[in-house]
């Protein structure tokens, strides 16, 4: 019997990093669209989950200003996010959000929780959002970037698995009383407010 591993735990995602796979980069009109969506960081407390090689951890940590930690299952995303920095920045930490100690985390409350290309991949949806719900303070802003289904141009089914379905978008959505959406080609941005 052949067992597949969680896409979203670390033995799915630590062979993918440290083979070299690398993903979709910030472009400028996502960089605008948080500008217009999260505002000026102040120093406050911000936690990118599945902060992969970082790029998004040092945009808002140098950006936007944001005191930013960028978390990560995998060692060999982790190692490469800490080889980009020129000086202070992030602080990285290894962390598997969907089952590890939240304690564990430099705050307790974060005023910025962002999820870029990572929320498909959470299998435990409902569980994850609660976890991001706690973590959240209040009149915070959960930033997530995500593929959304049947927008791809392709005939290529592992290319058109990578978007959320419609359900998986109303439960992303329920529950926020500020839900924002903005549209960046085959991705949509939310911006959620308890």
């Amino acid at each position: 019997m052949t067992t597949t591993s969680s896409t979203a735990s670390p033995a799915y995602w630590e062979p993918l990093w440290a083979a070299g796979r690398r993903y979709r980069q910030l472009c400028e009109a996502e960089k605008q669209l948080m500008a217009g969506h999260l505002g000026p960081g102040k120093g406050r407390p911000a936690l990118d989950i599945g902060s992969g090689d970082g790029s998004l951890a040092r945009h808002l940590h140098h950006e936007l200003g944001y005191r930013t930690t960028g978390v990560d299952c995998s060692p060999s995303a982790l190692a490469l996010a800490a080889d980009q920095d020129d000086g202070p920045g992030p602080t990285w930490q290894r962390a598997d959000i969907t089952t590890d100690d939240l304690s564990a985390l430099p705050y307790t409350a974060y005023a910025l929780l962002t999820c870029r290309l990572v929320y498909r991949w959470m299998d435990d949806k409902p569980g994850f959002l609660d976890r991001v719900r706690r973590l959240l303070t209040p009149g915070g802003t959960f930033w997530v970037v995500t593929g959304i289904a049947d927008r791809r141009t392709t005939t290529d089914p592992g290319l058109l698995e990578l978007g959320i379905s419609p359900a998986d978008a109303e439960l992303l959505t329920t529950g926020w009383s500020v839900v924002r959406t903005a549209d960046l080609d085959v991705l949509r941005c939310y911006a959620l407010r308890p």
